[in-house]
């Protein structure tokens, strides 16, 4: 068996994580009375951002401690990165800190699931650009 890199062991850890807040969006997104809308948004953005990060660690390139999508994606290489709008980017960054906290209002269900259908475009398109030692086979997305 080869021998993995550290860059590749980081990488998956990331990635791991960004499955585990992927599968926690698309349960909180079940129907159920009272839907936490605000996290399903919260755990879709970290899964975009922990995915991003997870390809930035494999390539070699130094981030900043940040969970702007934006600043993140921009560090990708064009022929690597995510297909992501600004208004898709400004948006997942927003759920980052403004939905976790009182006054910023109401998120639609409509939205909830918007902003899970871009983390799962978001990995599907990110795993694609890894190598597939670097993750493990387990998904459920």
């Amino acid at each position: 068996m080869p021998v993995r890199s550290a860059a590749t062991i980081v990488a998956q850890e990331w990635s791991a994580k960004a499955e585990s807040d992927l599968r926690a969006a698309v349960y909180l997104l079940e129907p159920r009375p009272g839907q936490p809308t605000d996290a399903v948004c919260f755990h879709a953005q970290q899964s975009a951002e922990k995915y991003l990060k997870a390809l930035l660690v494999l390539r070699g390139i130094d981030f900043p401690k940040t969970h702007d999508i934006e600043t993140l994606t921009a560090l990708v290489p064009a022929a690597v990165r995510p297909h992501l709008t600004p208004e898709e980017q400004r948006r997942l960054t927003g759920y980052a800190v403004a939905a976790r906290y009182p006054g910023s209002g109401e998120i639609p269900l409509v939205e909830a699931k918007r902003a899970v259908a871009i983390a799962r475009r978001v990995r599907r398109e990110i795993r694609r650009a890894l190598r597939r030692r670097t993750l493990r086979r387990k998904s459920v997305a």
